[in-house]
Order: C-alpha cells, then structure tokens, then sequence
C-alpha cells in the first residue's frame, strides 16, 4: 500500500497527469478511470502500472498484478473531481501508417491542427461510433494521450489506430491506398449530401479556429460543405466530423 505522495512512482504519474513534456520525455501516458483503463488493456495495452484505491473503488478489479494505494494518494494522482480507484500508466505506441490495414470500403479521418483535447476526443468516439477504420493528425496541436482526448473519447481512443503523419505521408498514403478524398470548408466547395460516400472514403477537417490550410485545399481533394444559416460561419469541427461520417454511414446502409 502506498501511502506517501512523496513516493517516486506517485510523482511520476503526477507528472504524466499534469505535462504534456513528461509524457513524451518518458514515451509514458495517464489513464484515469476504471472505464478507460479496462478499454486499454481489452484491446491489447500493456500497463507499467495500474493503480487502485479499495477505499474509492466500488467494485473490486480483477487483475493480479495492482499497486494499491491510500485514498489520499489516488485523489492526488487522479484527474477526475470523482475519481473511481482505477488508474494506470501506459507505454506510447507508436503506430505508422504503412501499418494500416484498411478494408474495401475504409473510412478514414484526417485532422488538421486540431488544438483543443476535448474536440479531438469527441471525434474519436464519433469515429469509433461511425465504423471509421483509421484516424491521421497532420500539424498536431495537441498531445494525443492528453488526459482529456482519454477521458472525452471514452477510452475509444485504445480501440482506433490513431496516427500522426506530414500532409504529404498523409497524400501519399491515401492516393496509393486509392481513397476518395473529401474536404470540409465553407467556399466553393460542393454540398456533402450531393456526393457518393459508399467506396473507400477520407474526409479531412481542419482547426476549430482557421478551418483547413490551403495546403489540403490545393491538394485536389473534393471540397465539400455542410450547408448552415446565414450568420453562422461553422460547427465545431467534433459536431461536423460527426454529420460528415454518419451520412457515409447512412448510404452504406450501416444506420
């Protein structure tokens, strides 16, 4: 039982909870939440770590191999104002794309400089939610494993390859994969329910702020839009990642 916040691996998790810095000096992660943790290792994570508090936790959790700690010690280390006892450190995985392997009918996820961790999680659960086989984040803003992508994707974050690639991997990679490509903007571009999603699909979205780069908008991918009243120049890109992919999924006959 670990009782003291001056204890060393305690520390660390602090540091993995609160730094973006610490997670990718030590190639670590923070996972808080019995939910999201259970997420992780059901689709194959293995822990350096996975803490538990009996005093918080209303369920025993059925591992071995668990570093208990006091109640005040896990409501140091957790991120929740509620925490739940579960909490863990992982190891970063670094996926590429060249190890994806898409079906006949992909549907993938681009993003561009997304910055806020809450946006990038919520498009991951609507991903997940909408059979999306693959995410890739060009530009990152954003640490990945930040504790808010985990906690507002739900733990899907675990269960979908999420890669980080350069505009032109990320061209190359879909071009050779022979992947439609669809852009979100506002001008010139094609109304999105005018356009046939049924094939091997990528639709890309860009930051909360500045919308896509000219770079994807020069790139020759489709330019779509999702029509809105006048006075409202866009949707916050988690809520129009969500439109675009579930109209895919409605053609294909999946809703």
């Amino acid at each position: 039982m670990i009782s003291s916040l001056n204890n060393d691996l305690i520390k660390k998790a602090v540091k993995l909870r609160t730094k973006n810095t610490s997670r990718q000096e030590l190639d670590l992660f923070f996972v808080d939440g019995r939910r999201e943790v259970l997420a992780a290792l059901d689709s194959g994570w293995i822990p350096e770590t996975v803490f538990f508090s009996e005093s918080i936790a209303k369920k025993p959790l059925k591992l071995t191999d668990l570093t208990l700690v006091s109640e005040v010690v896990f409501r140091k280390i957790s991120f929740k104002e509620n925490p739940d006892g579960v909490a863990a450190i992982f190891k970063l995985q670094d996926s590429k794309l060249e190890d994806l392997k898409l079906s006949k009918q992909a549907l993938v996820v681009v993003l561009e400089a997304i910055e806020k961790p809450g946006n990038l999680g919520a498009i991951i659960r609507s991903a997940y939610a909408a059979q999306v086989e693959a995410m890739v984040i060009n530009d990152l803003k954003t640490d990945v494993y930040n504790p808010n992508v985990i906690r507002s994707s739900e733990g899907l974050i675990f269960k979908l390859p999420v890669i980080v690639a350069s505009f032109k991997e990320t061209v190359n990679f879909l071009k050779k994969q022979q992947i439609n490509i669809y852009a979100a903007a506002l001008k010139e571009a094609k109304v999105y329910t005018s356009l046939d999603y049924t094939s091997k699909t990528a639709f890309v979205l860009g930051s909360e702020a500045f919308g896509l780069s000219s770079t994807w908008l020069n790139s020759g991918a489709e330019i779509i839009k999702i029509p809105m009243q006048v006075g409202i120049d866009s949707l916050n890109v988690s809520v129009a990642a969500a439109v675009l992919l579930f109209e895919s999924q409605r053609q294909r006959g999946f809703i």
